[in-house]
């Protein structure tokens, strides 16, 4: 695994062991506000571009821990012009009159750093015109390295005048903001997030994505590149974080209903059980409290299904990866984006909703009549296939030289802290519906492949009675994740994000559009 290690003048660095590999993290919290004016030395304006997913959520904490600050910086939101997210932002007290709102050129030309939040495939057709608008020395921040994939992937690279750092939140926006405001009163609440420097011309690379980190809440803030980033970020999310558990889902309600289950308890016993109980028990003790909590009957079938469901999940998982790695993943991602409107002919193609189908209807139901704070059934089966699934997933990364802080970050903790409770409030449909536009096409291309080869192989297998596979059950048992997850548990949030069942993360060009 790659040593990560960094330099900074402003903030305190901090050594952790992961499964015996050293690493260094920086402690967030609302005492280290005061340290903002020296991290954020020579940045007059921050400027954030879009208003999506993470946009709203970062200039809105931006905002909020630099005034805490005292700081004069302003913060100013750039979109389309005549874009419909105008009236967003404004509701959230971003203005023309104030300067703190405008269209995304006069936003560039005008930032010191430049916070690139528009949709992936929306950086790949504008970089160039951004690039030639910023100011030399102003510095690039990135929430997501999908762009340095997509210059790699047509042989370019950034301009060599400008610093190129990252912050990245290990949660969808409106987790990053909802966290920071159920945390203000207690420090250390947010949602973790990974940094990288991918290019510094004047020292200051550091210190500006360490503050951009902490102004955002991050508990802890952990070193990362830009390539691993959006390696492991589009992979994970086309696996564990949505497309796999989606896919989980598919195949294990339809495998429980063929066999005589009642809809409503198929149901509970597939999405209620992974987004509810066994994702909190992950959270709180580790993928190995799931295994101890269940009946020795339970145990069987968690190990049948373990057994059964991890080879097929890595085949999956292997070529994703790949997919991503090689250029082709983001290739689909840029190439879809460009069927969302007419062209060559063609009529436009954009992204349909899957939540009218029988199983998202009977989750409706079933989320209609749930008592408040009801976490589902712990389904042993169902328990067992998710585990492996998220097993499969760290050791793909693992084996890619991914460090165990991402590895457990994008195949834990941001499962279970942060997109699973909306799931569970809202239903996977609604995520998958209502996402970010990447991991949106990512679910609904990979999803199947995880339901397919289920379906096709491990459960399969299972109804064969093939002898369950002693070794892989006793890997998993003794698997040092297991002792790395419980370093990492003591650094995750403070607070529980709390979510409602009428939470509203659906981003406003979807919503008006509804």
């Amino acid at each position: 695994m790659p040593s990560l290690d960094f330099e900074t003048s402003v903030f305190k660095k901090e050594k952790v062991s992961l499964a015996g590999h050293e690493e260094f993290i920086v402690r967030g919290g609302r005492n280290l506000f005061p340290l903002l004016p020296e991290a954020f030395k020579g940045i007059k304006q921050i400027g954030v571009l879009g208003w999506g997913s993470q946009g709203p959520a970062q200039a809105q904490n931006l905002r909020d821990s630099l005034a805490e600050a005292k700081l004069d910086i302003v913060v100013k939101i750039g979109l389309r012009k005549g874009s419909k997210s105008f009236q967003e932002a404004r509701a959230a007290g971003f203005t023309e009159e104030t300067g703190t709102l405008g269209d995304i050129l006069e936003t560039v030309l005008g930032s010191d750093l430049l916070l690139l939040l528009i949709s992936d495939s929306a950086q790949a057709d504008n970089y160039e015109k951004i690039f030639s608008h910023m100011k030399p020395n102003s510095i690039l921040g990135l929430s997501h390295g999908f762009l340095l994939g997509h210059l790699q992937s047509v042989g370019l690279d950034f301009p060599k005048n400008i610093s190129v750092i990252a912050v990245c939140p290990k949660g969808m926006g409106p987790s990053v903001r909802r966290l920071y405001v159920q945390g203000k009163e207690i420090n250390g609440a947010g949602i973790n997030s990974s940094f990288a420097v991918h290019q510094d011309v004047d020292g200051r690379a550091t210190d500006v994505a360490l503050g951009w980190s902490i102004a955002l809440g991050s508990p802890f803030t952990f070193a990362t590149t830009l390539e691993q980033e959006y390696r492991s970020d589009i992979f994970g999310e086309r696996g564990i974080l949505l497309g796999a558990v989606h896919g989980i889902v598919e195949a294990l309600f339809r495998r429980y209903t063929e066999q005589g289950m009642d809809e409503d308890l198929a149901y509970k016993n597939t999405v209620e059980c992974i987004t509810g109980i066994v994702s909190k028990t992950i959270s709180k003790k580790g993928m190995l409290e799931v295994y101890n909590s269940l009946t020795e009957e339970g145990k069987k079938q968690f190990n049948e299904a373990y057994s059964a469901a991890y080879y097929p999940s890595m085949d999956i998982l292997y070529e994703c990866y790949e997919d991503v790695s090689s250029g082709s993943e983001i290739r689909s991602v840029v190439l879809a984006g460009r069927r969302f409107y007419e062209k060559e002919g063609l009529p436009a193609f954009p992204m349909g909703n899957i939540d009218q189908t029988r199983m998202w209807k009977v989750g409706e139901r079933v989320r209609s009549t749930r008592p408040q704070g009801d976490l589902g059934p712990l389904h042993p089966f169902t328990a067992g296939v998710f585990v492996a699934m998220m097993m499969a997933q760290i050791e793909v990364l693992r084996k890619k030289g991914h460090s165990y802080s991402e590895i457990i970050n994008e195949s834990v903790i941001e499962s279970v802290d942060s997109l699973n409770p909306f799931m569970h409030a809202r239903g996977v449909a609604f995520m998958v519906d209502n996402c970010s536009t990447t991991a949106r096409l990512g679910s609904r291309k990979w999803a199947p492949r995880f339901d397919y080869v289920l379906t096709q192989q491990a459960f399969v297998t299972v109804d064969k009675k093939a002898p369950i596979n002693q070794d892989l059950i006793s890997d998993f048992m003794s698997d040092p994740v297991h002792g790395a997850i419980e370093v990492c548990a003591q650094l995750r949030p403070t607070v529980d994000i709390s979510v409602t069942a009428d939470a509203d993360f659906v981003r406003p060009e979807l919503r008006q559009s509804s």
